[in-house]
């Protein structure tokens, strides 16, 4: 047994192999034993340490990952380097050949090695083998001297924390240490995280954080928490609040589900240092995005019914604890992130309400008590949002307002509310009360919609209180109440009707799409025996021609014997002969004049006569300008002179001479669009000229490279072939002769397209396959790809007999590629030209060019090109807010919301968008060319004589007749939905030619979506207007509304200054102090200024004090 002496022979950075696995030589050095870690006596690596060693996780190997350094310590000097280390450089190559076998397979064993790949490193000699495993015992001894140092005390008495790995935490974790090492274990962890870089933080991540989770998981599922086990828990959160201080952390604490349910398990009164934390976590989770406060009100809400009590009930009691005024800041904080963050007002209303219900409203005067500057801002957000939500609320309510305070007819409603009122008031069910009427001011102020809203809520009220039982309802129950609404089905909107609906027209669409491609095959079916029918009768004509024919041809029979009476002799001098020409060639005279007759006008004067007559007066006339007709009855367009200059419309003008008589531009009329008032906003919005500026990007592409491998050298196939035959013969598994018989069968139910593409594909050539058939005896002896190659040689027309095989699998994923694109073309153009809304808006958009366009080159045109309608948005309005096609948009919502009904006729412009003809047109001549080859495969096909061999007998009887009639259904309709698109182009006046399907179709679909875009926009824009107006009319009004309290206030107090009776003033002081006028004051609905009804406040205090003077 030889000695390397170490790790020689190994350059810096060199991969050592192992394997399917290269270890780095730097990181697998023989330099890294420090003492404590590894036991050495007498030569002999002690077993205690191997097991020790290999027992790491196998991850520790795998990744190689270099120690991160603290700062302070990211140069270590030689002199830091312990004794052992030395140690190991002088005994590493020492170990006997037995204990390089022992930790050859353990490490084998620790890098997770299957079978297959452990044997060829067990081939290796035995000097690779040491140099492999000293340099794993050198790379595991890093992870291992925090395990050892452990066992004198844990990782908290090593002597820098922060230079412990990741791995060596994940492993303390793992290994179930006692509480108390693991609470020093968690404080050693938080200051990692808290000092190392965000890569630590990474490293620990992957698996550290799952163990954190599940040791406070343990925790928090003691019934029976000792002190060691709550300090652990508040290290915990510790650990986790350092660990998603970063954004890697935050995005992996909410990508966990059970995080958040922890962290909410952990909010425990009776923890006040660890539940300060634990809020102040759960609030900046909730501030962080939207989506975080469904999971956080989830996660709590989960917790509480752990334990059956209001999921708000805990966050409350944390602000029942004044001897720590942190953990009411940071409760207060809480509650402010969960009730500011949503959007909408009914769910920030309900959530502040259900706080005041757990009794945030009895808590919320101690607080503002307390002289504290943080908890005072939080106190101040909590009552600004408040008064916010409040003022928004106020805005629904002005219907409300205006209806029972200004008709004063209500009074039994009055009555009533105010006798509950006096039943509740001062009592736990007024804060309910509250939030059942704050709950109805929410509902929709809608005519036809409010009225069954309080149908529904008077009937489930019905069926609470009222029970023919006399016992009162389970209010522990928080299923579905069984209330009967088949009264209101006629009245309500049902969504469940509504999704039954839309399954029905989605079902009628498609029953509709089926029925058109069948009326669509069965005319195209009609075409061609109407076809068959022409060529028939034709066939028929020529038949009967070539009868007569032959009837004048054939000769008269011969004369009967002895009886026959011959032909007469002709005449005599034969036939009559031609006159003669006349002399010299020339013409004929004119035959005589008729008798009586005029005489014939003299002939024209020869050349050089005498000129024709001057004009009247000598002088020459100009010629008149020749205005050319329009065709087809056109009228001229009429010409608009406008008082400003307009923003031009550049559309393609069409000339007259292209429009056909049937064309939709001979019958527009949009004069009918011409008015004042319209010609008036034109002005307005378009008055001036300005430019859109485009912006361009540019993308970049990226490529990958592939590798390749080496294979055997072969006799008859080249390397790649048979590596490419190999692998398809490795993920099929299929002997050789059962793919073979499966070929020859035909059989669909083993057959698959992957089977058949991936033959065709890696299967040799035919010259290839005959060398490998004269092999046929030297079978054994040949390489696998090789061997079934000779199998595949005997079958006849291979190659022929795949690509036929290949079609009929691949046939109904044709077809099913081509007739949806056939049909969706076709009804598209039959859309088109039955829209009527569609028509409209080319008349309206035609109007609206001409009369912008008065004065320029493209003025009075009697059409546009159809691709123009995509570039209605290019002209932008003078103050650059909107464009003409938010002015067409609003323009028809306005006046002419029958146009609006265009993008629903114009369904199917989308999918036809998508349709390429010239893909089209290649795929079904690709499916005629298979199809003629399969015809003639089948008619050349040599008989053969093995009863296995089936393909003439499927492909020919089952598969090419019904094949060639699809074709045919296809080509018919295809050729149907080409004539629809030329007519279509004659309609529109556009080159079919030259404007491609897609392109045409694609136009018309972008400008269906964006019109459809610009009605959502206006509708936006007008709502944000309304907004912005309701909110600048709210805040004057609040303005008002506060001017006129502190008025009536101070009316108030000196009314009451003026009274004669004694203590009156006492009363009204007491009532201002307690805030019990305010209250109600801010309780009520304020009524409009115009209203001489006495308030409710001064009423309560007349009556205070009446009640007081009688008592008197």
């Amino acid at each position: 047994m030889g000695s390397t002496g170490g790790c020689e022979g190994a350059q810096p950075g060199q991969l050592i192999p192992t394997g399917q696995r290269d270890i780095p030589h730097h990181v697998l050095s023989c330099s890294a034993i420090k003492p404590g870690a590894v036991g050495w006596g007498g030569g002999v690596f002690s077993k205690v340490a191997r097991d020790r060693i290999t027992s790491l996780r196998r991850s520790a190997v795998k990744k190689e990952k270099p120690l991160i350094q603290h700062p302070i310590d990211s140069q270590p000097s030689i002199s830091e380097i312990p004794l052992a280390q030395a140690l190991a450089d002088e005994r590493c190559m020492n170990l006997s050949e037995k204990e390089v076998m022992d930790l050859f397979e353990k490490m084998m064993e620790d890098m997770n090695l299957n079978e297959e790949r452990k044997a060829p490193l067990r081939d290796k000699d035995l000097t690779t083998k040491r140099e492999m495993v000293v340099q794993y015992i050198s790379a595991t001894a890093k992870s291992v001297i925090p395990v050892s140092m452990n066992k004198m005390g844990g990782l908290k008495n090593s002597k820098h924390e922060c230079t412990l790995s990741s791995q060596e935490y994940i492993h303390e974790l793992r290994s179930g240490i006692s509480e108390d090492k693991l609470l020093n274990c968690l404080e050693s962890l938080r200051v990692s995280l808290t000092s190392n870089p965000v890569s630590w933080v990474n490293n620990f991540g992957h698996e550290g954080l799952g163990l954190l989770l599940d040791e406070l998981e343990k925790l928090l599922d003691k019934k029976q928490p000792e002190s060691i086990d709550k300090k652990n828990q508040h290290k915990l959160i510790q650990c986790l609040k350092a660990f998603m201080n970063n954004k890697y952390g935050l995005q992996r604490i909410l990508g966990d589900e059970r995080s958040l349910l922890l962290l909410s398990r952990a909010i425990d009164p009776k923890q006040p240092h660890m539940m300060t934390e634990t809020v102040k976590i759960l609030s900046a989770i909730c501030i962080v995005g939207e989506d975080n406060l469904d999971k956080i009100l989830g996660a709590i809400t989960t917790a509480a019914e752990r334990h059956n009590r209001e999921r708000f009930s805990h966050i409350v009691e944390g602000l029942e604890n004044h001897e720590f005024l942190q953990l009411q800041v940071a409760c207060m904080q809480l509650i402010n992130a969960l009730v500011t963050s949503p959007d909408e007002l009914d769910f920030r209303i309900h959530l502040r309400n259900e706080f005041l219900r757990c009794g945030l409203k009895k808590i919320l005067p101690d607080l503002k008590d307390k002289e504290n500057e943080e908890l005072d801002i939080q106190l101040k957000v909590f009552d600004e949002n408040k008064e916010e939500d409040l003022i928004e609320l106020s805005h629904r309510l002005n219907d409300i307002r205006s209806f029972y305070f200004l008709n004063n007819v209500c009074t039994d409603v009055n009555e009533v509310f105010h006798l509950l009122y006096n039943m509740l008031k001062d009592t736990s069910s007024e804060n309910y009360f509250l939030s059942i009427l704050q709950h109805f001011l929410l509902i929709r102020n809608d005519y036809y919609v409010r009225p069954q809203y309080y149908k529904i809520i008077e009937e489930c009220v019905s069926q609470i209180v009222l029970h023919c039982s006399g016992m009162d309802p389970d209010f522990k129950c928080r299923g579905r109440m069984d209330v009967d609404f088949t009264h209101l089905i006629d009245a309500c909107v049902d969504k469940a009707k509504v999704e039954e609906s839309e399954k029905k027209a989605a079902e009628f669409s498609r029953k509709f799409d089926e029925e058109f491609t069948a009326r669509q095959e069965a005319q195209a079916e009609l075409q061609k025996r109407e076809e068959k029918i022409k060529e028939l009768e034709t066939e028929i004509k020529r038949l009967q021609t070539q009868v007569i024919k032959l009837n004048h041809t054939i000769p008269p029979p011969p004369p009967l014997p002895g009886g026959a009476i011959p032909p007469p002799p002709p005449l005599p001098g034969g036939a009559i002969p031609p006159p003669p020409p006349l002399p010299g060639g020339a013409a004929p005279p004119p035959p005589p004049p008729l008798p009586g007759g005029a005489p014939p006008p003299p002939p024209l004067p020869p050349f050089g006569g005498p000129p024709m007559p001057p004009p009247l007066g000598g002088v020459p006339f100009a010629p008149f300008p020749v205005v050319p007709a329009l065709p087809h009855g056109m009228k001229e367009k009429k010409k608009y002179n406008l008082e400003v200059a307009m923003k031009r419309i550049n559309w393609s003008k069409i000339e007259p001479q292209e429009i056909a008589e049937n064309s939709f531009w001979v019958k527009a009329e949009e004069d009918k669009f011409e008015d004042p008032e319209l010609f008036a906003k034109l002005a307005v919005t378009f008055g001036t000229q300005m430019k859109a500026k485009k912006t361009v990007e540019d993308s970049e592409e990226k490529k990958a490279a592939q590798s390749k491998k080496r294979i055997k050298e072969l006799r008859v196939l080249d390397g790649k072939s048979a590596q490419n035959l190999s692998i398809f013969l490795g993920s099929f598994r299929l002997p050789y002769e059962e793919i073979k018989n499966i070929i020859l069968e035909v059989d669909e139910e083993k057959l698959s397209e992957s089977l058949i593409q991936n033959l065709v594909k890696n299967l040799p050539e035919q010259k290839e396959l005959n060398a490998l058939a004269e092999l046929k005896d030297e079978y054994n002896d040949l390489a696998e790809p090789e061997q079934f190659g000779v199998v595949m040689s005997s079958v006849k027309m291979l190659r022929s007999r795949l690509n036929g095989i290949l079609f009929k699998l691949m046939f109904e994923e044709h077809v099913n590629n081509i007739k949806p694109d056939i049909m969706a073309v076709t009804l598209a153009c039959e859309e088109m030209k039955k829209s009527e809304s569609f028509s409209k808006l080319l008349e309206l958009v035609l109007f609206l060019g001409n009369y912008m366009n008065s004065g320029s080159r493209n003025a009075q045109s009697l059409g546009f090109n159809i691709s123009f309608l995509c570039k209605i948005r290019d002209t932008k309005s003078a103050d650059q807010k909107t464009t003409l096609l938010h002015f067409l948009a609003e323009i028809c919502e306005e006046n002419y919301r029958d146009i609006l009904k265009f993008p629903d006729e114009l369904h199917h412009v989308e999918s036809a968008s998508k349709v390429s003809a010239q893909t089209l047109k290649s795929n079904l001549d690709s499916m005629n060319h298979q199809i003629q080859r399969l015809e003639n495969d089948i008619e050349n096909f040599p008989k053969t004589q093995d009863e296995h061999d089936k393909f003439v007998e499927k492909m020919s009887i089952s598969f090419l007749h019904s094949a060639r009639e699809q074709y045919e259904k296809l080509s018919n309709m295809h050729n149907n939905m080409t004539k629809l698109y030329e007519n279509l182009g004659e309609y529109f006046t556009f080159d079919p030619k030259a404007i491609s399907i897609e392109e045409f179709f694609g136009d018309l679909s972008n400008f269906r979506t964006l019109f459809l875009d610009a009605l959502k926009e206006n509708n936006k824009r007008r709502e944000l207007e309304e907004k912005t107006k309701r909110a600048k009319l709210a805040k004057e009004k609040a303005e008002r509304e506060k001017l006129e309290r502190q008025k009536k206030k101070q009316q108030l107090i000196d009314m009451n200054k003026e009274g004669d009776e004694t203590g009156v003033m006492d009363s009204l002081l007491e009532a201002l102090q307690s805030g019990a006028a305010f209250r109600d004051r801010r309780k009520r609905t304020p009524r409009p200024q115009d209203t001489t009804r006495v308030p409710i406040v001064v009423e309560m205090a007349f009556k205070t004090l009446l009640h007081k003077v009688y008592l008197s």
